[in-house]
C-alpha cells in the first residue's frame, strides 16, 4: 500500500457532535502509525473515514496520491483488523495468511488456494516462503494502528498521533513524545506511573513555589522548589518570572540523596528549596507509603500540597511518615503554560 495522507479531515454528526477537527497526518508508505488517545478523542472516527466506512464533513483523503473521499470502501484496496493484530515472527508469510483459516479447519488443499489468492492480490506471491523479518518494509504494509493503551502505542508505532477531543495534540516517534511533549495532555498520557505535576509561581531567582493558601508564600502546606540555572537552561522562562507555571517530573528523574533521611534534610515539608551540591535541586518530601514492584520501587511522597511518586532501585528507605530529601534536575523538568497547557521552550 502506498502512503496515506489526511488534509484537515473534520467530522460532524447530524447531533452536532465534533468528533474530529480538522486533522492532517501521513502514514508513509510501509509505516505502522498508531492513533492514541483515550475514549471518544476521535481514533476510531478516523479510521473508518480512512476505511470509507464514514464520509468526512471536509477535508481530504488521500491513497497513494489519489484522492478517495468519494471512492466506495470496497474500491480502496484497504482492509480493516480488528482489535489483534499480529504477525508471527516464527511463521512464514504463507502461515501467517492461512493461521486464521487453519483455525477454522478449513481443508488444507482449501487453505493453499484461498492464500494463494491472497497473496496476488497484495503482490506477495513471491515471498510466500518468507518470515517476517525478511520482508521489506513496503511488503509488510502500510499499517494505521488504533488504540488507547499508551504502552502499546510506545511499543509498537514508528509514529504515533496522540488525539484528545477530536483535535491532534502532537505527531512524533515514542521517544520523542515521551522526552518532548507539546503540551500537559500529551505529557501526562505517556508514562506509568504518570508524570508528576506542580502548579506555581517561577521567581526571578528560579524558585518556583509550590502549593500554599491560595497561593500565598509561607502558608498552609505550600513548599518552594528551588532550582539553579532553571531560567538559564530554558530562557524562554524569561517571559514567566512572577507568573503561574506547570512544572512536570517523571518519577523516574526524582531521586534520593544518599544520607538525606529525616536527619539528613531539612523538618518540615515547608522548607524544600536547597540544592543538592550537585546541580540538582534538592526538595524535601514526606514519604507516605511504598510500592515495591520486584526489580523496582514506587515511592508515593507528599511534597507543597501535591502528591509525588519516585522511581527508584531497591534500597534502603525510611518509614513511611518520615521527610526524605530528593534530588532533581533541571534538565529534567517539563514546563508548561498554567492557562493554554502549552509547552514552554523546545
Amino acid at each position: 500500500m502506498s502512503e496515506i495522507r489526511l488534509e484537515r479531515i473534520r467530522k460532524v454528526y447530524d447531533n452536532g457532535h465534533v468528533a474530529v477537527k480538522h486533522a492532517s497526518f501521513e502514514a508513509g508508505a510501509g509505516e505502522l502509525l498508531v492513533l492514541v488517545g483515550p475514549s471518544g478523542c476521535g481514533k476510531s472516527t478516523l479510521l473508518r473515514i480512512i476505511a470509507g466506512l464514514e464520509a468526512p464533513t471536509d477535508g481530504t483523503l488521500s491513497i497513494g496520491g489519489r484522492v478517495v473521499n468519494d471512492v466506495p470502501a470496497k474500491d480502496r484496496d484497504v482492509a480493516m483488523v480488528f482489535q489483534s493484530y499480529a504477525l508471527y515472527p516464527h511463521m512464514s508469510v504463507a502461515e501467517n495468511l492461512g493461521f486464521g483459516l487453519r483455525l477454522r479447519k478449513l481443508p488444507g488443499a482449501e487453505i493453499a488456494r484461498r492464500v494463494q489468492a491472497a497473496a496476488e492480490k497484495l503482490g506477495l506471491a513471491g515471498v510466500l516462503a518468507h518470515r517476517p523479518g525478511m520482508l521489506s518494509g513496503g511488503q509488510k504494509a502500510t499499517m494505521i494502528y488504533v488504540t488507547h493503551d499508551q504502552v502499546e502505542a510506545m511499543t509498537l508505532g514508528h509514529r504515533i498521533v496522540v488525539l484528545d477531543a477530536g483535535e491532534i495534540q502532537q505527531i512524533d516517534t515514542p521517544m520523542r513524545l515521551y522526552r518532548h511533549p507539546a503540551n500537559r495532555f500529551v505529557a501526562g498520557f505517556f508514562g506509568s506511573p504518570a508524570m508528576n505535576f506542580f502548579r506555581g509561581t517561577l521567581g526571578r531567582d528560579g524558585t518556583v513555589w509550590i502549593g500554599g493558601d491560595n497561593g500565598v508564600k509561607g502558608s498552609g502546606d505550600g513548599a518552594a522548589m528551588s532550582i539553579r540555572n532553571l531560567v538559564a537552561a530554558n530562557p524562554l522562562l524569561q517571559d514567566y518570572i512572577e507568573r503561574e507555571i506547570v512544572i512536570g517530573l517523571r518519577p523516574e528523574d526524582i531521586r534520593p540523596i544518599p544520607g538525606g533521611g529525616e536527619n539528613g534534610g531539612n523538618n518540615g515539608e515547608n522548607n524544600g528549596g536547597n540544592n543538592s551540591g550537585d546541580g540538582a535541586a534538592g526538595i524535601s518530601a514526606r514519604l507516605e507509603y511504598v510500592e515495591p514492584v520486584g526489580n523496582e520501587i514506587f515511592l508515593n511522597l507528599r511534597f507543597g500540597g501535591c502528591d509525588l511518586v519516585s522511581r527508584v532501585p531497591p534500597m534502603p528507605l525510611p518509614e513511611p511518615g518520615k521527610m526524605m530529601r530528593l534530588a532533581v534536575q533541571p534538565t529534567a523538568l517539563h514546563c508548561f503554560d498554567a492557562k493554554t497547557g502549552l509547552r514552554i521552550g523546545s
